[in-house]
C-alpha cells in the first residue's frame, strides 16, 4: 500500500511556473514507476508524464514536452512535476500515481493515487 499526497498547486499567470510535489508513503517509494496526470474542467483525465522507479527514463504527453519536467528524489519519497511556460489549456486537477509496471502511460496501470492538487493558469 502506498499513500501519496500532493502539494504545489495554485494560481498562476500564463508563462509562468510552477512546481508539483507527491509525497509518498507507506510500501518503498524506489519499487515504483510515477506518473502525473491531469484532468481539465468537464475532461477525461490524461497523462501527462511519468518516470521510471530509478529515475533513469522519463515520457511525457506531447503538449507538454520541453516545458515540464518529471523527476523524483527517492531519498526523500517524492516525486516532482516542474511545469514551465505555463497555458491556460494546462489548467486542470493535477494527480499523481503510482505503478508496480517498469513504467506506466495508461490510467488502469496505476495502483495508488493521490487526492489531486488545482493548478490554474490565467490568460
Amino acid at each position: 500500500q502506498v499513500q501519496l499526497v500532493e502539494s504545489g498547486g495554485g494560481l498562476v499567470q500564463a508563462g509562468g511556473s510552477l512546481r508539483l510535489s507527491c509525497a509518498a508513503s507507506g510500501r518503498t517509494f524506489s519499487m515504483y514507476a510515477m506518473g502525473w496526470f491531469r484532468q481539465p474542467p468537464g475532461k477525461e483525465r490524461e497523462f501527462v508524464a511519468a518516470i521510471t522507479s530509478s529515475g533513469g527514463r522519463t515520457y511525457y504527453t506531447m503538449s507538454v514536452k520541453g516545458r515540464f519536467t518529471i523527476s523524483r528524489d527517492n531519498a526523500k519519497n517524492t516525486v516532482y512535476l516542474q511545469m514551465n511556460s505555463l497555458k491556460p489549456e494546462d489548467t486542470a486537477v493535477y494527480y499523481c500515481a503510482a505503478s508496480e509496471e517498469p513504467i506506466a502511460i495508461r490510467q488502469n496501470e496505476y495502483a495508488y493515487w493521490g487526492q489531486g492538487t488545482q493548478v490554474t493558469v490565467s490568460s
